[in-house]
């Protein structure tokens, strides 16, 4: 045994032996810039050096969004139950579970109502973690019943959506959830309530063809990838090569398909000075 290979043991001890706590340290998947947690967090989780929006939990969504970040949650104990016993190469039932014990948050969606700049509102946020945002029956129960509270209240109602589309686990149950959002939405537009609605990255499938595409305003964050099938299915299917920033909010801003892209660091202002415009309590 030579001296690099007694060395080389110590080095990988001491290196063990470090305090550092999980999760100090991250990276930009844009820029792969080395992040540290407390100053990303103060950045809203942009990324400094090169402005890229990090993904973030729907629970860290509404904390950011609303004042002091409380919120009382609304429909928090329904539950999703496994009606047809799908299996695919996993029973539903068991992958509802991990993605329970994984997020900490009983669906892919949660519902709140707090104030935004004292203005009360009621916000809906996506939790792309939970099998990837998908939207099953309980997700469009607990939207429902979002859009119930703020009519009920008389406030405007805000959803933040980042989803995969409708949640193939629940068939035709899953489907009919974009019929019965945008009934909802159509319900609070009869009582002149105002629906804003953000995109983050990603949003996709059957609630980007509904709910997130159905606000009185469009926004999207920068860079956020927004459509319905994705990229290379469109290339496969109609044969042609797309731009390289095809589905990306500022191609959707540049052909009419949203009203406007914001800054996270702005959502809040913007949001509140564009209700204060349409809306009057």
């Amino acid at each position: 045994m030579n001296w690099l290979t007694r060395l080389i043991p110590s080095i990988m001890t001491s290196k063990s032996k470090s305090k550092v706590p999980d999760g100090l340290w991250s990276s930009c998947p844009s820029c792969e810039s080395v992040l540290y947690a407390p100053d990303l967090e103060k950045s809203l989780f942009v990324c400094p050096k090169c402005d890229h929006h990090l993904r973030i939990g729907a629970r860290k969504r509404l904390e950011i969004f609303l004042d002091n970040g409380y919120f009382k949650e609304i429909a928090a104990d329904i539950k999703t139950k496994d009606s047809l016993k799908f299996k695919d190469t996993k029973n539903y039932s068991s992958r509802i579970k991990d993605a329970v014990s994984n997020t900490g948050e009983n669906e892919a969606i949660i519902i709140g109502k707090g104030a935004l700049d004292s203005m009360d509102v009621v916000v809906a946020a996506f939790e792309f973690r939970f099998m990837g945002g998908s939207m099953g029956g309980v997700v469009g129960e607990k939207f429902v019943q979002g859009v119930n509270e703020a009519i009920k209240s008389r406030c405007p109602f805000v959803c933040f959506s980042t989803s995969g589309g409708a949640r193939m686990q629940e068939s035709m149950i899953s489907l009919m959830q974009m019929a019965k959002t945008s009934a909802a939405l159509q319900k609070l537009k009869a009582e002149k309530l105002p629906y804003i609605s953000v995109m983050v990255d990603p949003i996709y499938g059957g609630v980007s063809a509904s709910l997130a595409m159905l606000g009185d305003i469009n926004i999207a964050e920068p860079d956020a990838l927004v459509g319905f099938a994705g990229r290379r299915v469109i290339e496969q299917t109609v044969r042609v090569d797309l731009p390289d920033d095809f589905q990306k909010s500022e191609f959707l801003l540049k052909h009419g398909a949203i009203d406007m892209i914001v800054h996270r660091r702005n959502i809040r202002t913007k949001v509140h000075g564009l209700l204060k415009k349409i809306y009057k309590a």
